[in-house]
């Protein structure tokens, strides 16, 4: 089932599932209760649960790179070490790095595929686990985002800072760091852009919140910033953070996609908008090559 045939209603109740407001039990009782030309619109939400399976676009054993898991430490962070999905791209390196950063569910397998697509490209790909401390994406989404919520945001922050540190000095890596990530990891990467001044050279947030504006300032990446047209909650933070951005003369770039809706990018759910989902791609990965050259 494609966006175009889910009624609103239903998205909107998906965003607030998504998004933690209400739980899957909710969420598809609540589109039960949804009448679309007299039938019930619980078949619309089932329909927009994900299917990672049918979505996966890399391999883990695609011959162009090599994923592994590792662990490192993260002082300040949930559990003072994490576990990530570190993605080498073919040859001996080093190469430039890139953070992808997971929505509000841990390292589910659709983030786990953008790593391998980033490697693809010539990336050393590292993508954190925020849950690893606790025991990690417990392979499916709703207690993936419960386990989440439990976390303290400042450590589990602090974790996705580490990771960056992690990655940028890893003797597979050139030294020059972007980040990247969709939804929470989309605001997690202005915070660390924010956070990390110099050591940070590119940010690409896909659809996250802006960061403080009194701390724009600090940014000293370049910013590619992706937006979906239709995301009320997300796109109510970017006057300020434009302006800001304006005011202190930081190099950005950003993109509305018409037509799209938070988590345009995902193509595990029919949020997934094929167009803007390659457009928004092939800008980031250039983005990348550009400025971490």
């Amino acid at each position: 089932m494609t966006d175009q045939k889910i009624d609103d209603r239903v998205y909107a109740l998906y965003d607030d599932y998504c998004h933690g407001k209400i739980d899957r039990r909710e969420f598809l009782s609540r589109a039960r209760a949804i009448t679309v030309g007299g039938v019930s619109a619980l078949a619309m939400a089932q329909a927009m649960l994900p299917d990672y399976a049918a979505a996966e676009t890399i391999s883990f054993n695609d011959e162009r790179i090599t994923p592994r898991y590792v662990t490192y430490p993260s002082p300040g962070g949930t559990s003072g070490e994490m576990r990530g999905y570190l993605v080498q791209p073919s040859g001996d390196g080093p190469f430039p790095a890139v953070l992808v950063i997971h929505e509000n569910r841990g390292l589910n397998p659709y983030i786990a595929d953008v790593a391998r697509r980033a490697a693809v490209e010539g990336f050393l790909a590292l993508a954190p686990d925020g849950l690893s401390p606790i025991g990690g994406y417990p392979g499916n989404d709703d207690e993936g985002r419960a386990m989440q919520r439990t976390l303290e945001q400042p450590k589990l922050r602090q974790d996705m800072l580490n990771g960056a540190r992690f990655l940028k000095d890893h003797e597979l890596s050139t030294g020059k760091l972007g980040a990247t990530g969709f939804c929470w990891g989309g605001a997690t990467t202005n915070f660390l852009a924010v956070t990390m001044g110099t050591d940070l050279s590119a940010g690409v947030p896909f659809y996250g919140r802006a960061p403080d504006s009194a701390q724009v300032g600090r940014i000293q990446a370049a910013m590619l910033i992706h937006f979906a047209e239709d995301d009320e909650r997300v796109n109510a933070t970017w006057p300020d953070y434009e302006t800001a951005l304006k005011a202190n003369e930081v190099d950005h770039e950003a993109h509305f996609y018409p037509g799209t809706r938070h988590g345009f990018h995902n193509d595990s759910t029919p949020r997934y908008d094929e167009a803007a989902a390659e457009l928004a791609w092939s800008r980031t990965i250039a983005f990348f090559k550009e400025h971490l050259a």
